[in-house]
């Protein structure tokens, strides 16, 4: 059998796609719902209404720069084969506004799921006030805030995912 260049070409290249194809990411909702039975007021729901996007968009972000592939789907089962991670918005509170002193509050439960079978899980939250140049910001800015650490610590758990941990502050 002789194998020419080309045929080496074409068989390294095969190779190459196959395990591409076989790398597994791990499927996350595009936009974080809340929590089924929340408490949160329909003001932060109705106003602030991409924080649960933005919370899907920081996690694929800074899980990206470790590495870790995610997947932004539009629905999401925990029974799909593969990795799914499952996260909610438990709590998000807003208090204060720009003239008298943001005071704001985000809580969030996930949790990993493997062909079907949950991994580990996690709660976490983060508190702002605004920080720098908080008097010019919007409560849905500053809630943006929250939810943008929450992602970096999302990537942060990702990579040794531990059951019951907790996450944030």
């Amino acid at each position: 059998m002789k194998i020419t260049l080309l045929n080496t070409f074409f068989l390294l290249t095969t190779v190459v796609f196959v395990s591409a194809a076989h790398a597994e990411g791990i499927k996350v909702i595009s936009s974080t719902p809340y929590q089924e039975g929340h408490d949160i007021r329909n003001k932060i729901i109705n106003e602030c209404t991409n924080l649960g996007s933005k919370l899907a968009k920081f996690t694929k972000s800074y899980s990206s720069k470790k590495g870790i592939d995610i997947e932004l789907v539009d629905s999401l089962d925990t029974s799909d084969k593969g990795k799914v991670l499952k996260l909610e918005i438990s709590d998000a509170v807003s208090q204060g506004n720009a003239f008298i002193g943001h005071r704001k509050f985000v809580e969030i439960r996930g949790s990993l799921w493997k062909d079907g079978k949950k991994v580990a899980s996690f709660d976490g939250q983060r508190s702002s006030g605004g920080g720098f140049g908080a008097g010019y910001k919007s409560s849905c800015a500053v809630l943006g805030r929250c939810v943008k650490t929450l992602g970096k610590d999302i990537s942060a758990w990702l990579e040794n995912p531990q059951d019951g941990a907790s996450i944030g502050e």
